[in-house]
């Protein structure tokens, strides 16, 4: 099984750099809803974890 790469061009902004969350990462995500994007990076593996949480009121 191939596993599903997704690339992201990173540009600068201002004084930081920024990229945005590819669409087919969304698909189970309720758009009427708020959410953060948490990025985990995880050393023993060497790689980063892009989860998604609702934004509670």
């Amino acid at each position: 099984m191939v596993a599903t790469q997704f690339k992201r061009k990173l540009y600068k902004r201002g004084s930081s750099f920024e990229t945005t969350i590819p669409m087919p990462m969304l698909f189970a995500l309720d758009k009427s809803k708020k959410h953060n994007v948490v990025f985990t990076y995880d050393p023993q593996v060497n790689r980063w974890i892009v989860q998604f949480e609702e934004v509670k009121k």
